[in-house]
């Protein structure tokens, strides 16, 4: 048959798969199936199938186009994209990613492209839309649809590098515009709450949420600490630079609340983390650390009255600002946090003044401590 416009819109879905040839050139044809229909071109002795992509998000003119250029380049004897699953080209990225990045940027790689799941689907059949509908989830998160965005599009240019499809789907995405820098700081109230709320439990994400209000440290860096960092004589905790986010050994003092936090987490015989957990590799459980975010944390709000919305990063800017109103220095406040881009010192200043702060961030440490106790008490 001549396809057209209407006449590829007017093709049954079936059951079984079936491929419709065009009449005006050879080899071009739409694969029906029970939901989709998909522009391919067969060619060779061997029938070699390629996909082009699916109608109507491929205009009929522009596959055929495309089938015209195929042809030709299959004449000419050039390479053309492999037939590869989603699946199989992940897994080739994934094993070149762990060898030339770093171990962190490798598993962001693999947690964002898993969590796409396109499975089976040929490499060539995955389209603009298959993505953006994926990425739309996380809308909610402009940050975490940036980051998603970012690595899935440095894989499909990686697959075009490999030959695996023949353009990457990804062209003309482009991240939401950034939305104003969050300011929530929780209310005495609120913070009495979630703190009274946490130091309840349960184990673990009372607990870790118990050591975000008390310390102000990020909750990935607080998620992945290690029994052998924490000093419990000194009551210090040193997070080695792998961990922390600018890259920066950063050692703090902790107070006897957060003491009484640490005093009550089961501790499991040889434990390396402080928070772990496990996953099934298939051969062995293999020791990781807590990543049950959202989850927890819908628990955990559940259990809270007469608390407005808010993230864990919420309260790292909560001690910030009442710190600061309890009188205690801003560059005190930063060292505590590990910032090093605060305005309190000049560059210079933040390279040769290498006064750890630490008798500071201790005093600092126990008059916001002394300050939750009284938010405790009423």
């Amino acid at each position: 048959m001549r396809l057209t416009d209407i006449s590829v819109r007017a093709l049954p879905f079936g059951q079984a798969q079936k491929t419709y040839t065009d009449d005006t050139l050879a080899g071009f044809g739409v694969r029906v199936s029970k939901t989709a229909k998909t522009f391919v071109v067969v060619h060779g002795p061997t029938r070699e199938r390629i996909t082009i992509g699916r109608f109507p998000i491929i205009s009929l003119s522009d596959a055929r186009q495309e089938a015209k250029r195929l042809l030709a380049e299959r004449t000419l004897g050039k390479r053309r994209p492999k037939v590869m699953t989603y699946n199989d080209a992940k897994a080739a990225y994934l094993e070149m990613s762990e060898q030339k990045n770093r171990p962190r940027t490798h598993k962001d790689y693999q947690r964002f492209l898993d969590s796409f799941a396109f499975g089976k689907t040929h490499m060539a059949d995955i389209t603009k839309h298959d993505i953006k509908k994926r990425l739309d989830k996380r809308k909610h998160s402009p940050t975490q649809y940036d980051q998603a965005l970012r690595a899935v599009k440095t894989f499909f240019t990686w697959a075009v590098r490999q030959d695996y499809i023949a353009h990457s789907p990804c062209e003309g995405l482009q991240a939401p515009k950034a939305g104003t820098s969050r300011t929530r700081a929780l209310s005495a109230e609120e913070l009495g709450t979630v703190l009274a709320t946490s130091l309840q439990g349960p184990y673990p994400f009372g607990h870790i949420v118990a050591l975000c209000v008390l310390t102000g440290q990020r909750r990935g860096e607080i998620a992945k600490l290690e029994w052998e960092w924490i000093d419990r004589t000194k009551q210090t905790i040193t997070i080695p630079a792998t961990v922390t986010k600018n890259k920066r050994e950063h050692t703090f003092p902790y107070g006897d609340m957060a003491e009484r936090v640490l005093e009550a987490i089961p501790i499991i015989d040889n434990a390396q983390y402080v928070f772990p957990a496990t996953r099934d590799t298939g051969r062995r459980r293999q020791a990781t650390v807590f990543n049950g975010w959202s989850k927890a944390k819908r628990l955990f709000d559940k259990r809270l009255e007469g608390v407005q919305s808010f993230t864990l990063h919420d309260l790292r800017r909560t001690l910030s600002t009442y710190m600061a109103s309890l009188g205690i220095e801003q560059i005190v406040v930063e060292k505590l946090l590990n910032h090093v881009s605060g305005g309190t010192q000049s560059p210079i200043a933040q390279v040769y003044n290498r006064h750890s702060y630490m008798k500071e961030m201790r005093e600092a440490i126990q008059t916001y401590e002394d300050y939750l106790a009284k938010l405790l008490k009423n």
